[in-house]
């Protein structure tokens, strides 16, 4: 009997036990550095005062006929947020990932009770409730309604909660094991297009004229959940209680769903062994690409070894494959969705370049602390300067013919063929920016990507991530400026059409001399530094 009395009070204070440590530990993170107290304390005060305007907006919309299609459409849009933000921006909140608690002896149920009140401890699950409580009060009318929304606002809250947490757990382990590349692929495309979804969405609520178009949009998620739930309130308004009181059944139904696919989850996460325990033999074989006809088409010499390898990372590295297949959607869908709806301009084909670009930044984190058998082959400035040009030549490979590939479809789309010497000129211009600035921010800024879990950056190093890739973007518009104001300048001069080919040939032209230049530069600093990046790709 005190057996089970003792289990039974064990399961009943895992939650509050994960709540203070969740506390815990962003009291110890913050206390760790000024710069990351005044980071945080930043985004709060910024993030507040973002939902005290939506709130205040959202109650200014009482009255308005349109009001429950916004408020429905805007729940929706936020929902979706929750479901692929997480993965696609991996936050810090390290008490949230399950893979930590697999040691230890935790039934499922209390676990997912406790990881789920521990969720709701944070910003956004703020805004997300002070942008219920706004929607709850632009569409209630009446006692009945005010009620309902009352239930309508926490299940809504917890509905978003626990799909993102249920996200999360199924794709835990996607980056961390080769065993889910397929699945890593799968998702990355996902994340990507949810994430432009989420974006174009956002810019449909802020469309002054299409607020009516969105009525029958509208009056289709006011039956998916959580949108339901703030439904459900409008439904209670109009007097419509039937269908107010199925509206909240169904966010229920979609809460306890949830739950169970969460629980399910962590389950197998905690039951069911990972890539660690394969033999090597049998993930050997499974591993196995034929390369053999790519490493013929390669040059010879450490120029091609090297290519060799990075473009083994794209195909068999988990979270390399992931940074790639994202960057290769959203390069893709940028352009493609704003021309399809009518508002893209083609020079949107860019973004092609500038999100492969990216992929130059960091080169040496890729490696984690496997990079020192790279470091014991580089004793010279010329020996980093081959390094770096076959990690860019492998880049190359890939980029190049997908920045062709998108430019060719914008410009097809938008019927604007005059157009596309130019933006090539520009893309090659850029790509090329991207390269230099990406060699030189690898050896001054390196950070380490985990392996573990889904965080692409080490615990106190996310100030060089945001310095690496941003300041090296910065850079990079700068160096591609030349080029953009010849571009202007055809364009704005009466005879520049008739020359406008020309930006192909020098685009490419430039773009090859600023990656020549930047490889050149970074290659000293990288043999000097080689002690420094090795510490900082092997932190994590």
């Amino acid at each position: 009997m005190s057996t089970s009395t003792s289990g039974v009070s064990s399961e009943a204070s895992i939650t509050p036990v994960v709540v203070r440590l969740k506390l815990s530990l962003l009291r110890n993170g913050l206390r760790q550095s000024a710069g990351r107290r005044a980071a945080y304390i930043t985004s709060v005060v910024v993030v507040l005062l973002f939902a005290a305007l939506q709130l205040l907006g959202l109650i200014a919309l009482r009255g308005n006929a349109h009001a429950a299609s916004v408020t429905v459409l805007l729940i929706a849009v936020m929902a979706l947020g929750w479901a692929v933000m997480p993965l696609f921006f991996p936050s810090g909140d390290e008490t949230l990932d399950p893979t930590r608690l697999v040691m230890l002896p935790l039934r499922p149920h209390p676990l997912v009770r406790a990881l789920l009140v521990a969720s709701l401890v944070g910003i956004g699950p703020l805004f997300t409730l002070c942008l219920l409580v706004g929607s709850v009060i632009s569409v209630a009318h009446g006692t009945t309604a005010y009620v309902t929304g009352v239930v309508a606002v926490p299940l809504a809250l917890l509905v978003c909660v626990a799909l993102a947490r249920a996200v999360a757990a199924a794709n835990i382990r996607l980056l961390s094991s080769r065993k889910g590349r397929d699945l890593a692929v799968l998702s990355g495309l996902v994340i990507a297009i949810g994430a432009q979804l989420v974006n174009f969405g956002a810019q449909r609520l802020g469309s002054a004229g299409g607020v009516s178009r969105l009525d029958p949009a509208a009056d289709v998620l006011r039956w998916v959940p959580p949108g339901s739930a703030i439904g459900a309130v409008d439904s209670m308004s109009r007097g419509s209680y039937a269908m107010g009181v199925a509206q909240l059944v169904l966010s229920v139904a979609a809460l306890v769903g949830l739950l169970a696919l969460w629980s399910r989850h962590l389950t197998r996460l905690m039951t069911s062994p990972d890539g660690s325990t394969l033999q090597a033999g049998e993930s050997a074989a499974r591993e196995r690409i034929p390369t053999g006809g790519l490493r013929r088409m390669l040059p010879p010499g450490r120029t091609g070894t090297v290519m060799e390898r990075s473009l083994r990372y794209v195909w068999r590295d988990p979270k390399t494959k992931a940074a790639w297949v994202t960057s290769l959607a959203i390069g893709l869908i940028v352009p493609v969705f704003n021309a399809l709806q009518g508002t893209g301009s083609i020079y949107f084909a860019c973004f092609a370049a500038g999100m492969l670009g990216i992929q130059m930044y960091n080169q040496f984190g890729q490696d984690t602390s496997a990079f020192w058998m790279v470091a014991m082959t580089i004793a010279s400035p010329h020996d980093a300067y081959v390094e770096l040009r076959g990690r860019a030549l492998a880049l190359l490979v890939i980029t190049l013919p997908y920045a062709t590939l998108v430019t060719v479809l914008t410009t097809a789309m938008l019927d604007d063929w005059s157009k596309l010497p130019e933006v090539l000129g520009l893309s090659f211009a850029l790509l090329g920016a991207m390269l230099a600035t990406g060699a030189w921010s690898s050896a001054r800024f390196p950070y380490s990507i985990p392996q573990e879990g889904y965080k692409n950056v080490a615990p106190g190093q996310a100030g060089l991530a945001w310095i690496a890739i941003f300041g090296g973007m910065v850079s990079a518009a700068l160096l591609t400026a030349p080029v953009i104001a010849l571009t202007i300048w055809l364009n704005v001069t009466a005879d520049g059409d008739r020359w406008s080919w020309l930006l192909l040939p020098l685009g490419a032209g430039y773009g090859a001399l600023i990656t020549a230049f930047g490889l050149r530069m970074a290659a000293p600093r990288t043999a000097r530094r080689l002690p420094e990046i090795l510490a900082a790709v092997s932190k994590g």
